[in-house]
């Protein structure tokens, strides 16, 4: 069976590293479409769906994070940012905004392709199955929310799917199959695969702080995923397996 190449939309504002994306991916075999700004990321999209979007966070008069909020509103698209090395703050905002991964400049373009592939392989557990009836296979129940590694859903209290992106949702698998087990930060990027970062970099603690919102009862006082002082974070429940739940 042959298989079909994904597509990939490569925003820059640059033409020269537009290019040189291009021309990495393409290597790969990935089919590359160009846009330099908002309006021709919307006519691109208009036009047909990409499996995942490269977004330079620095495009001039444009706000890349604009493009990524709209993005997260308006299409289920993994988005893997490219920012400057020393765009510490807009990192961590378009991650809590959802992005999949980033890669600072200047990067290298056998980097470029191993992050790619490990987005494109994550969100892939995510795709597509019309919602309805869930079928027979292993849920986990916790704190009233069920969760499906396997298929990478949320259920909430209230029954409804929750948003969770795929870093989001790597994370929680990360805490669910150490439950009850402090990790330290350092641990948790491991489990996670996670980005480049620094020992001084606050981005594992925005994570766990967006997960947060999405998974207590009450974000501000929460009881699933506690702060360990000097150690880092524990999942303070385990959760309970049952089969053959569905979304009723």
């Amino acid at each position: 069976m042959a298989v079909t190449a994904k597509k990939i939309l490569v925003v820059d504002d640059d033409a020269k590293i537009r290019t040189l994306l291009r021309r990495c991916l393409e290597s790969d075999g990935y089919l590359v479409t160009e846009a330099h700004n908002a309006q021709s990321v919307r006519a691109a999209f208009a036009a047909e769906a990409f499996d995942l979007v490269t977004l330079d966070l620095n495009l001039g008069a444009e706000d890349g994070l604009d493009i990524a909020r709209e993005l997260q509103r308006d299409h289920d698209v993994p988005i893997f940012m490219v920012t400057g090395k020393d765009d510490v703050i807009d990192r961590v905002v378009g991650l809590e905004l959802g992005a999949d991964d980033y890669l600072t400049k200047p990067f290298h373009v056998r980097e470029v392709l191993a992050r790619v592939k490990s987005v494109l392989r994550r969100s892939g557990k995510r795709e597509a199955e019309a919602p309805g009836p869930l079928k027979a296979d292993p849920w986990l129940a916790l704190d009233g929310l069920k969760i499906n590694l396997d298929r990478m859903l949320l259920l909430g209290r209230d029954g409804q799917e929750g948003d969770l992106t795929t870093a989001d949702f790597k994370l929680l698998a990360a805490f669910l199959t150490h439950a009850k087990k402090p990790l330290s930060r350092d641990r948790l990027m491991d489990l996670i695969d996670g980005q480049n970062w620094a020992p001084l970099d606050r981005t594992i603690d925005n994570q766990v702080a967006r997960l947060r919102k999405k998974v207590e009862r009450d974000p501000a006082r929460p009881q699933l995923i506690k702060t360990v002082r000097g150690v880092g974070y524990v999942l303070t429940e385990s959760p309970e397996e049952s089969f053959g739940e569905s979304a009723d």
